[in-house]
């Protein structure tokens, strides 16, 4: 397999999810052997970050490289694209620090990726075949991930939220041919309840009932409808409960939460540096753990890769 880029540059502007802030994004095409990175275009010192695990600062309610004035939030659903495209690389520049929200899927991306398309490189791929079954237990949020070997990337995902509307969910992706109908379409998800905490936190300023699903666990009151006017600018005649969702919209699939879930580990874990050819199984899955979980693969593979340097000498 040879690296591919996309054939050309493209443009995306909307609004980061945190932020509030109007950003616009420009993907441009990159050599061979140069990865994926991004730059903010709106600082007098320009600094390039490289797309990897250990360049994460944040996992917050997303996943940010970098730190302080340069760093660059929520990139996960453009790396979720990127990884679904199979691409290697781009340079993403931005004019702002956190990459938008839009529709709160990777859809978006996927679409204007599809559009320009991508176009070989003479360089061989950089990927990484697991030989042996890995095991990965993330002990402060109980999440859990496993690898075996298998001849192309596919991923198992469960979550379990008990006590709430969304319960325990699984979802599946058996290769990177089904990404962009199952998976990439699939929103973000927040709890009701999570929503006034995040505001506290001066977070989800660009967050609506257009880019995210709201799941409420409880029969809305008087109080929360009030509440509920004032964060999305709405009359609280607008807002209904349909299966445990506050939404305009219904859900794409009964599982999207999972589906979304997925999508996520699929941006996170590109951030290792190469496409990873094994089967995942991914219990409970978040940003905190998927980047410790990157990182612990980069280990791993510098090990292996160093093991077989040596054999070989």
């Amino acid at each position: 397999m040879r690296q591919r880029t996309i054939a050309k540059e493209f443009r995306l502007t909307g609004m980061g999810l945190h932020t509030g802030r109007t950003v616009t994004v420009a993907v441009r095409p990159a050599p061979p052997d140069f990865g994926i990175a991004f730059r903010r275009t709106d600082r007098f010192n320009i600094v390039t970050l490289k797309a990897l695990a250990r360049e994460v600062s944040e996992t917050k309610r997303g996943t940010t490289l970098g730190a302080g004035r340069h760093s660059v939030a929520t990139i996960e659903h453009l790396m979720s694209a990127l990884h679904g495209s199979g691409v290697d690389n781009v340079l993403v520049e931005l004019d702002g620090g956190e990459v938008p929200i839009l529709d709160g899927s990777a859809r978006p991306w996927l679409m204007e990726l599809t559009r320009v398309g991508t176009v070989e490189q003479d360089a061989e791929r950089h990927e990484y075949c697991f030989e042996e079954s890995v095991r990965f237990e993330h002990k402060p949020t109980g999440s859990l991930y496993e690898v075996e070997p298998a001849e192309r990337f596919s991923v198992d995902c469960v979550i379990d939220f008990p006590g709430s509307v969304i319960g325990r969910q699984s979802s599946r992706l058996d290769s990177m041919d089904c990404y962009g109908s199952e998976i990439a379409p699939c929103r973000t998800f927040v709890f009701l309840h999570e929503i006034e905490p995040l505001l506290h936190l001066n977070l989800i300023k660009g967050g609506s009932l257009d880019n995210a699903l709201v799941f409420v666990n409880k029969e809305l009151g008087s109080r929360q409808l009030r509440r509920l006017e004032r964060t999305f600018h709405k009359d609280a005649s607008q807002f209904r409960v349909h299966d445990g969702v506050l939404n305009t919209t219904d859900p794409y699939f009964p599982n999207e939460p999972s589906r979304h879930k997925l999508l996520d580990f699929i941006g996170d874990v590109r951030l290792v540096g190469m496409p990873l050819k094994g089967h995942f199984t991914i219990y409970k899955p978040g940003h905190r753990a998927n980047v410790a979980f990157g990182m612990y693969l980069m280990d791993y593979i510098e090990r292996r890769s160093a093991g077989a340097d040596k054999s070989q000498a």
